[in-house]
Parts: structure tokens; C-alpha cells; sequence
């Protein structure tokens, strides 16, 4: 598997930090390729711009801001995030690169009529994340678990119908022990042991010219 880990933390010496070393180095451990997008670390710019915006459905002309982006999309096909949940959802900063890169007429088609938007990340076989939650796991379901959901219902039907999803959290991080956070870490590299070295959809591309 050729995995994008797409990491969103600011702080280095953070413990979501570590788990996002200990994913990439998991997976090359269990033969996958690994390209590691860190997106503070490259200070990624979350905020789509006036001009980006009225181009958002230009096809060929919305791809331009973001096309470095784009091609890591397409060289994978497993993606994967690592990254803190805060209020219930993504960072800024994810959810920046999440609207700014998933642009349609690259990763979706636009809606025509009656028919619904049509997949374009159907390369992409794996599909899951590791985030770390500052509440506990009975109120984060009280309220519904947004950053989940965005991922496992409004990311996954765009990418391959057959993808091998997985998702770890690691809750109540506010009141977390060295023992709790190592029993996490070894939850993450049991489920990315897990994963298969071959995905559905390793003959499909994205397209980005």
C-alpha cells in the first residue's frame, strides 16, 4: 500500500505528535510505502481565499492552489489522519486542507440534474484515522462525533466502495496516564498490522490533467 499520512498538530513534543511518527514507521515496518504530510510543519494555509473560491468549480483552473496536494492524492492509495479532535472535530487546520484540496472534477464529480455527485477517489483502498479526543467517549457520542463522521460518512463514499476502513481514538485524553496512552499505542500498530499490503483500487488512478 502507498499511504498519505496527512498529520495536524502544532506542537512537537505533543503525544499525537508520536502517534503520528509511530504510524509511518508501523506501516514501513509492515512493507507500505509512506509519503508523512504535515501540514503544520509545512505551514500549510487552511483559508481558501476570495479568488479560490470563485474558481472552486472551474475545472482544470481549481486545482492550481493546491495541485502539490493533489498529486500526493493521487500517488496513494491508502490515506490516513492523524490528528487531535478539538470541539468535536478537525483542526482548523485539517479542516482547511480538506476543503481546499477535495475540489470537485478531481475527487468528485459535480451533481447533474437529478444525479448525485459521482466518486473520483475510487484509487484509494484504505481509508482511516488516529485522533486523540479531549472528551470521553460517552459524551463525544452524546454529541454526535462531527470529525468522524466527516471522515467515515462524507469522505469515504468518494473513495473506493470497498475500502478497508479503521478508526482509533484515544478518549479522556485531558485525564490520560503514561499507561493509558501506551495501551493506545499499541491499539494503533495492532490495527495497522492489520492492513494489507494490497488494496482494492490499486489499478485505478486519478487524473489531474
Amino acid at each position: 500500500m502507498r499511504a498519505l499520512v496527512v498529520h495536524a498538530h502544532p506542537v512537537a513534543e505533543s503525544f499525537n505528535r508520536s502517534l503520528n511518527e509511530l504510524v509511518c514507521t508501523t506501516l514501513q515496518a509492515h512493507g507500505h510505502e509512506v509519503r508523512n504530510l504535515d501540514l503544520y510543519s509545512e505551514d500549510f494555509v487552511p483559508i481558501m481565499s476570495a479568488d479560490e473560491r470563485r474558481h472552486y468549480h472551474d475545472e482544470g483552473r481549481n486545482l492550481a492552489p493546491v495541485r502539490g496536494h493533489l498529486e500526493h492524492l493521487a500517488w496513494c492509495n491508502g490515506l490516513i489522519f492523524v490528528y487531535p479532535t478539538w470541539w468535536y472535530s478537525q483542526p482548523a487546520m485539517l479542516k482547511g486542507w480538506l476543503e481546499r484540496v477535495l475540489v470537485p472534477h478531481v475527487t468528485f464529480t459535480m451533481p447533474k440534474g437529478n444525479q448525485p455527485i459521482q466518486p473520483l477517489l475510487q484509487h484509494i483502498g484504505c481509508l482511516g484515522a488516529v485522533s486523540t479526543y479531549g472528551a470521553p467517549w460517552l459524551w463525544t457520542r452524546w454529541v454526535g462525533d462531527p470529525g468522524r463522521r466527516i471522515i467515515m460518512r462524507g469522505l469515504k463514499p468518494l473513495v473506493h466502495r470497498h475500502a478497508r476502513t479503521f478508526w482509533a481514538a484515544h478518549y479522556s485524553m485531558d485525564s490520560s496516564t503514561r499507561e493509558s496512552r501506551a495501551a493506545f499505542a499499541k491499539k494503533v500498530t495492532r490495527k495497522l498490522g492489520a492492513l494489507p499490503l494490497d488494496v482494492p483500487g490499486e489499478q485505478l488512478r486519478m487524473r489531474l490533467d
